[in-house]
């Protein structure tokens, strides 16, 4: 057995102990990197000394003119050595900020996630080379130990386990391996395009490194590997002072926050952050973060990073996704047919905020009557001439909630309820005409409240 080989039967062999005779799944380009982890596997399979089920994954991107050629040659192999193959063809498209190559990642990524429902191990074919160009890259955009950690060997992919078991082994030893079991693989026109970065650093930079230092790429990796050991407690740093800041799952107590060290502030967020699954923020974000929990105390600052934005309310730093304006939103909703009731309406809500179900069911309505978890009065119905709408703007009118003695504005009955700022932008009001009756999932004025469990309706958010 080859080392190449070897390190492969190993690594599998340790992850065989902990998760028993799992199904591995290959993420296969038809490269020369997954052509010789296929091949390997193969034959540890043929050999017996390995007994799982394997399943190939071609991820079809659509990006070259070879895609069909590749997917088909992708076929051709997986039938020589009998295995079963997959092809999911994903469709990428270019976004501002983002490369094409990370994009296309992602999507091959959440293709291969959505590939079983029960956990696997997904295996891709990185090696020692790759492992020194992320390190560049890494170090190019001056990242911190958690990206100069480069790639684990093994991470979380949704329900799955990716796994990288050839990231000991040299792109050379690769190549030796292919020649000698004569193996054919394609080639995409793109790796030799050298305006992607990855490809200026694999065919500029690392041979100008090699010639002048022949064990580098060793050095970086162990370099990586060091990094990796630092993140580690950084993260376990961070979970002791999660510890102390969480409030429950919603955000971080800020005065908790303000008294850790500026070096454990940023650790934190960006600890937080990742456990949000929010991109990391760069520095300077999170010195403004930092910077703002000083605002006065009158003030609701807002700092967006990347796809979400961190807010304060009430002593509370929260973390929210950043939400689209949805004040000049209006539905209408039909809550009869001819003269009777429809019994059941549905309205979609924008921005991802669910639905609402409109249930004037009379059984239902005493069976929710009943419900500990609906504790809002019936709402009557409106009269049958009357436009029925679910808006997100109101104009501050005086109300009178179910559960106050004296009417008040909207605005002050929000802040009784002590709901943020940015929550009371996405409630959704209900009207007949332009009178309002209620506050959707918080209040119902009282004029619109019935007492007969088989009258009026309840409205539900799911």
């Amino acid at each position: 057995m080859n080392k190449l080989t070897s390190s492969l039967h190993n690594t599998l062999k340790l992850l065989f102990e902990i998760h028993g005779n799992i199904e591995l799944i290959i993420a296969y380009s038809g490269g020369i990197d997954s052509q010789v982890l296929l091949h390997a596997l193969a034959q540890l399979k043929q050999k017996k000394l390995i007994s799982n089920e394997i399943t190939v994954c071609h991820v079809n991107h659509g990006l070259s003119d070879n895609a069909k050629r590749w997917q088909k040659f992708a076929k051709q192999e997986c039938a020589k050595l009998s295995v079963n193959l997959v092809v999911k063809c994903v469709n990428v498209q270019s976004k501002a900020q983002q490369s094409l190559e990370a994009l296309a990642r992602d999507a091959r990524y959440d293709a291969l996630k959505s590939l079983r429902n029960k956990k696997s191990l997904v295996l891709t074919g990185h090696h020692s080379d790759d492992q020194s160009e992320t390190f560049l890259l890494a170090l190019k955009r001056g990242a911190g130990l958690k990206g100069l950690s480069a790639m684990s060997v093994q991470t979380q992919l949704g329900q799955h386990l990716l796994v990288r078991p050839l990231l000991k082994v040299s792109r050379q030893e690769i190549e030796g391996y292919a020649k000698t079991h004569q193996l054919s693989w394609v080639e995409d026109e793109s790796n030799h395009d050298t305006c992607f970065d990855r490809n200026f650093i694999r065919q500029q930079i690392i041979p100008l490194l090699r010639e002048r230092w022949p064990s580098i790429n060793n050095t970086i990796n162990r370099s990586a590997s060091h990094c990796l050991a630092g993140q580690e407690l950084l993260d376990e740093l961070a979970e002791q002072d999660l510890t102390v800041c969480k409030t429950g799952e919603a955000g971080l107590h800020i005065e908790a926050l303000t008294a850790l060290s500026p070096a454990r502030f940023n650790n934190l967020i960006r600890f937080f952050m990742a456990q949000k699954g929010s991109l990391m923020p760069s520095t300077e974000q999170v010195n403004q973060v930092r910077h703002q929990l000083q605002a006065d105390e009158d003030k609701n600052p807002q700092i967006k990073v990347a796809q979400h934005v961190f807010r304060r309310f009430k002593g509370i730093l929260f973390l929210t996704p950043a939400y689209n304006d949805i004040s000049d939103w209006q539905g209408q909703v039909e809550l009869f047919q001819d003269t009777l009731p429809l019994g059941t309406s549905v309205l979609a809500l924008p921005d991802n905020l669910g639905e609402l179900i409109f249930n004037t069911n009379s059984m239902i309505n005493s069976t929710l009557g009943k419900n500990q978890n609906n504790p809002l009065p019936r709402i009557a119905l409106p009269k049958r001439d009357q436009l029925v709408s679910v808006r997100f703007r109101h104009e501050n009118p005086k109300c009178l909630p179910h559960f106050r003695q004296h009417s008040r504005t909207v605005k002050k009955v929000l802040q009784e309820l002590n709901i943020a700022p940015w929550q009371r932008k996405r409630i959704a009001f209900l009207y007949y005409d332009n009178e309002l009756v209620a506050a959707i999932g918080h209040f119902i004025c009282q004029p619109f409240i019935v007492s007969d469990s088989q009258l009026g309706m309840y409205i539900r958010h799911t």
